[in-house]
């Protein structure tokens, strides 16, 4: 009895060990990205504008960052909307939260 208890005790720690909260919010930004390669006419641009800005709501409210690349794929969407001032907008946002992607933003911005 005594053993069960211990291998229980072991094995809830070792998975409570396993739960770690995620230091970003990904709200829908993997998903818009595999759609819009996986099924185009599921993810125009249009729709993950939405879903993304969306996203950004949410992520305030939770008071979690946005993670790593949401700001530059949001940035590409806008291009392609011709929307450069919040193309610009969204470089400098990813530029400024993850310095080491300055070198890409800043080829990005001056493309612009």
């Amino acid at each position: 009895m005594k053993a069960r208890i211990a291998l229980l005790t072991v094995v809830v720690s070792l998975l409570s060990g396993c739960v770690v909260p995620t230091q970003y919010y990904w709200g829908q930004y993997e998903n818009q990205v595999y759609l819009m390669y996986k099924a185009p006419d599921k993810a125009t641009a249009e729709i993950q504008v939405i879903v993304l800005e969306s996203d950004i709501e949410v992520a305030r409210s939770e008071d979690k960052p946005l993670a790593p690349g949401f700001y530059a794929h949001l940035g590409f969407l806008y291009f392609q909307l011709g929307q450069l001032d919040d193309a610009r907008r969204s470089f400098e946002i990813e530029k400024s939260t993850f310095p080491e992607s300055s070198v890409l933003m800043d080829r990005f911005i001056e493309k612009l």
